[in-house]
C-alpha cells in the first residue's frame, strides 16, 4: 500500500496536481508516520504558495528541530510572508563557524561516502548538542546536510538583504559559495547585485573549491568542477580579464554546445555592451528575444542598447506590448521609463523609473535611470542623492560613484569630484570613461601630466578590449587640448587630426586645430580650419 501511494502522490506532483498531491499525501502520513512523508507534504504546500500552512506543518510534527533540510524550509516560509525576523531566528544570525573551518579535503572524502541521505529528515543525530565524540564524527553526521547548510546561508544573506544590511548579505552569500561551490544562488546574487568589486569578484572566483564537486569517477569530477568554473567565470564583471572570459566562453561553446545559450549570449553581449559595439550587442539581445520574447534578464541589456542607437520606435512597441502582458514586473516599467526618456520627456521617465525602484528595491537600472532624470534637468542635488541611495545598494560596481563624481564636476566642485572618482577607480581601474573623467579633474585642478597620462591610458584600455573608437574621441579630445595647453603644438595637431578623421563633425575640434595651427604659424592652414568651424 505504501509503495502504492508514493507511485500515486508522485505522479500527482508530476501533473502538477498538488491538491491530489496534499490529499494522497495525507492519507500516506498517516499510514507511515514517517518524517520523510510529512517533510515531503510540507514541500507540496510550499509549492502551491501556501506558505503558513507549510511553517505549520512543520512545527506540529515537531520536524525543524531535527533537520537541516527542515530548518531551510521553514525559514523559507518565513521569508515568503516577509517575516524576515522569524526566519533569522529560526536560521540563526551567524553561519556556523565549524562549516568554515573543516579542510577541503575532508569534506570531499566524506561527500563522496555520503551517498544519497543528504535529501532526506535525519531524526538522529544531528541537532547541534555537546559532547560529540571527536569532530571526525561530528563532521561525517553533518556532511549529509552541508547542501542546505549552504542554503540556509543563502537565505540568512537574503533576511540581511531585505533588511538593507548589505555587508552581512554579502558574507552570508560567499558563506554559501564557500561551503557548497554548487550554490549558484548566493553567487548569482553576489554577481547581480554587484555586491563585489571586480578584483574581488575575480579573486573570490579563484579562492572557490571547485575539486570538491563529485561526478561518476575522477575524470568525471575534473571535468564537472572546470565546466562548473567556466560557467561562474562568465557571470563576473566584464571589465577585467576580458581574455579569460572570451576562453571560457569559447570553451563551452565549442565543447559542450553552448554557443546559442541565452546565459552565454547574455554574457557576450555584456562584454560588447562595456567595449560601447551596441549595435552588435543589440543584434545578440534581439536575436535571444525573438525566440524567447519574456526573457527579463535580457530586458535591461536590451533597453540600454535601443536608448545607445536612439531607436524609440522599437522601443514604444516593446514598451506597450510589456505594459499590456506584464504589469507585474518592474522591468515592465523600466522599459516604459527608458522610452520616455529617449524621447526627452524626463518627468514621465522619472516617474516609471520611480515605480519599477518601488516595486523591486534592489533594481539596479531603475536606480540608475531615477538618478540620470535629475542630472538631465540639471537637478543636481537630487542626482546626487538618487546616485548615492544607488552607490549604498550596489556597493561593489563603480558606476554610481562615476557618477556621483561626474555631477561634482559639473558643479565645478573639483575636491569632490577627484574623492568620488577615486572611490570609483578603487572599485574598478579598468573602465575607460572612469579614466576619462579623472583626466578631466585633473585637466581642471592644472595638473596636465597627471590628465596626460590618464587619457592615454583610457585611449590604451579601450584599444586593449577592442571598443569602438568612435566611442572615445571626446578622450582623444581631451587629450589634445591637455597637450595644447602644454604647448606641445605637434602633438596637440596630431590628436585633432585624429578625432577629424575618425569622422567628428564638431565645430569646437576644427576650431582648437585653427589655434594650434595659429601658434605653429602655420596662418593658411589656421584659417582654412576656422572656415571648417564656422562651416
Amino acid at each position: 500500500m505504501e509503495k502504492f501511494l508514493k507511485d500515486w502522490r508522485q505522479d500527482a506532483m508530476n501533473k502538477h496536481q498538488y491538491e491530489s498531491a496534499i490529499f494522497i499525501g495525507d492519507k500516506l502520513l498517516a499510514l507511515t508516520n514517517d518524517p520523510n512523508d510529512a517533510f515531503w507534504l510540507a514541500q507540496v504546500h510550499f509549492s502551491t504558495g501556501n506558505y503558513s500552512r507549510a511553517q505549520t506543518f512543520l512545527d506540529k510534527h515537531k520536524l525543524i528541530e531535527h533537520s537541516p533540510s527542515c530548518r531551510y524550509l521553514a525559514a523559507h516560509c518565513c521569508i515568503k510572508q516577509c517575516k524576515y525576523e522569524d526566519a533569522l531566528a529560526i536560521l540563526g544570525d551567524k553561519t556556523p563557524g565549524h562549516l568554515l573551518g573543516n579542510t577541503n579535503k575532508s569534506r570531499r572524502k566524506l561527500q563522496q561516502t555520503s551517498g544519497n541521505a543528504r535529501n532526506g529528515v535525519h531524526r538522529k543525530g544531528t541537532g547541534r548538542t555537546d559532547g560529540r565524540g571527536n569532530s571526525e564524527e561530528w563532521e561525517r553526521e553533518l556532511t549529509p546536510n552541508i547542501k542546505y547548510e549552504a542554503a540556509m546561508c543563502y537565505l540568512r544573506g537574503t533576511c540581511f538583504a531585505k533588511q538593507n544590511s548589505f555587508d552581512r548579505a554579502k558574507e552570508c552569500y560567499m558563506d554559501a559559495v564557500r561551503i557548497d561551490v554548487q550554490c549558484f544562488e548566493a553567487f548569482d546574487q553576489l554577481m547581480k547585485n554587484c555586491l563585489l568589486p571586480p578584483d574581488e569578484e575575480w579573486a573570490f572566483l579563484e579562492a572557490l573549491d571547485f575539486d570538491a564537486i563529485t561526478a561518476n569517477g575522477t575524470d568525471a569530477s575534473q571535468e564537472a568542477a572546470q565546466f562548473a568554473k567556466m560557467l561562474y567565470t562568465t557571470r563576473l564583471s566584464k571589465y577585467k580579464n576580458p581574455a579569460e572570459f572570451s576562453n571560457a566562453v569559447e570553451s563551452l561553446s565549442q565543447h559542450y554546445n553552448l554557443d546559442s545559450n541565452p546565459d552565454i549570449l547574455l554574457s557576450k553581449a555584456e562584454l560588447l555592451f562595456t567595449q560601447c559595439r551596441f549595435k552588435q550587442a543589440l543584434a545578440i539581445t534581439t536575436s535571444v528575444l525573438d525566440t524567447d520574447q519574456y526573457n527579463f534578464s535580457f530586458l535591461p541589456l536590451h533597453l540600454a542598447c535601443l536608448h545607445e542607437l536612439h531607436q524609440t520606435n522599437t522601443l514604444f512597441l516593446l514598451a506597450h506590448r510589456l505594459a499590456d502582458l506584464h504589469p507585474d514586473e518592474p522591468a515592465t516599467w523600466l522599459a516604459v521609463g527608458v522610452y520616455y526618456l529617449s524621447i526627452s520627456q524626463i518627468a514621465e521617465a522619472r516617474r516609471f523609473f520611480s515605480k519599477a525602484s518601488m516595486m523591486n528595491p534592489h533594481f539596479g537600472p531603475a536606480w540608475i535611470g531615477f538618478a540620470h532624470t535629475f542630472a538631465l534637468e540639471g537637478e543636481h542635488d537630487q542626482a546626487v542623492s538618487a546616485y548615492g541611495t544607488a552607490a549604498r545598494l550596489f556597493q561593489g560596481t563603480h558606476l554610481p560613484q562615476l557618477f556621483l563624481g561626474m555631477q561634482h564636476l559639473q558643479l565645478n566642485n573639483m575636491t569632490l569630484a577627484h574623492e568620488y572618482l577615486t572611490t570609483a577607480h578603487n572599485l574598478c581601474r579598468t573602465d575607460p570613461l572612469l579614466l576619462n573623467e579623472m583626466g578631466v579633474v585633473f585637466y581642471h585642478l592644472d595638473h596636465l601630466a597627471e590628465a596626460i597620462k590618464l587619457f592615454h591610458k583610457s585611449l590604451h584600455i579601450a584599444q586593449e578590449i577592442d571598443s569602438d573608437p568612435s566611442a572615445w574621441l571626446a578622450t582623444r579630445a581631451n587629450l589634445g587640448h591637455a597637450y595644447r595647453r602644454q604647448h606641445q603644438w605637434s602633438l596637440a595637431l596630431r590628436e585633432f587630426e585624429e578625432v577629424l578623421r575618425q569622422g567628428s563633425k564638431d565645430m569646437h575640434i576644427h576650431c582648437a586645430k585653427g589655434l594650434v595651427l595659429l601658434e605653429m604659424g602655420r596662418c593658411w592652414e589656421a584659417i582654412g580650419a576656422f572656415h571648417e568651424a564656422l562651416a
